[in-house]
């Protein structure tokens, strides 16, 4: 079942599923080289598998964040050993330091079973002060939370994002004038809040065409509000439009409301080649095969699908 594991922040077993095994776009001890100091640029490709919207577990970083005290603790130890491998746990790590903290700081855990050191660097500064161990603010609670929902792919590939907001400062996510050029598509709106029961929501900016597909199946859909049929459970409330307000420059989303409760949300932009166009040429694994020109049937690029042939010894 289609899902988010981020068992370091909200469930206390470990994750299980056989996409754990599949996706590998990060080497251990760095995010992605995508990752930079000037910008919101970064990897997507955090696999979908398990997501609880139970609440914080106790696992050291609920109360203490990143800090020596988090990371030091037994709990936080018992859920970095005992996911379905420690490759898995190291990944997500990733992506919570890298959302948390700000480019040019590290976390550093030795994992005190297997003697192996991690490292892993900031990149947004979503949630600097529980980072250093403070209590999250609310506000540090629905970016974080955001920040980990816009790298989540259904598939686990990794697939490059601009993410834009604000970080903990207040400031906007800086955006390159290149970053703005080359990621022109818009994408979707997530927000929410994983410490609280609240939930978590996603909102698509773009409709895809029919003879359209891509590898960020949780965010460019085009489904009406209710349970994600891609990318459970996310809720998905249609278009960001519908629940959110743009930012005086109207270069993201700078709140949305559900229930009566207002978040801080984070807003992504593609590439433009990262929507796949049946007729290009390219049969693209979100692509079938076919008689017609949309992405489930496309004869362009995936050819017609021939009945087996039945084997003349055997009729």
């Amino acid at each position: 079942m289609a899902g988010l594991c981020l068992g370091l922040l909200l469930g206390g077993g470990g994750c299980v599923g056989s996409e754990l095994d599949d996706p590998a776009p990060l080497e251990r001890g760095g995010l992605s080289q995508a990752f930079t100091a000037s910008n919101g640029l970064s990897t997507n490709g955090l696999s979908t598998n398990g997501l609880s919207t139970n609440g914080l577990s106790t696992n050291g970083l609920s109360t203490n964040g990143l800090s020596t005290n988090g990371l030091s603790a037994l709990s936080f130890t018992t859920w970095f050993n005992g996911n379905a491998s420690v490759a898995y746990s190291d990944m997500v790590m990733k992506y919570v330091v890298a959302c948390a903290l700000p480019s040019g700081q590290t976390r550093v855990w030795t994992n005190p079973t297997t003697g192996v050191s991690y490292s892993w660097p900031g990149a947004l500064g979503l949630a600097t002060g529980w980072a250093q161990g403070n209590a999250a603010t609310v506000a540090e609670q629905q970016r974080l939370s955001a920040c980990l929902a816009a790298h989540v792919n259904k598939f686990g590939v990794a697939v490059p994002i601009s993410v834009r907001g604000r970080d903990a400062t207040g400031a906007a996510i800086p955006v390159t004038s290149s970053e703005a050029a080359d990621y022109s598509e818009p994408e979707a709106c997530f927000f929410g809040n994983l410490f609280t029961a609240e939930g978590i929501y996603v909102g698509n900016d773009r409709v895809l065409k029919k003879s359209e597909s891509t590898a960020r199946a949780c965010g460019l859909s085009a489904q009406g509000p209710g349970g994600s049929v891609e990318c459970a459970p996310l809720q998905h409330v249609g278009r960001c439009a519908t629940v959110c307000t743009r930012d005086k420059t109207h270069s993201f989303w700078m709140s949305c409301v559900v229930n009566g409760i207002t978040y801080e949300p984070l807003t992504t932009q593609l590439r433009p080649q990262d929507i796949y166009q049946c007729g290009d040429g390219t049969c693209q694994f979100t692509e079938s095969c076919g008689g017609g020109g949309t992405y489930d049937s496309c004869s362009s690029d995936c050819g017609t699908c021939e009945a087996p042939r039945s084997d003349s010894k055997h009729p």
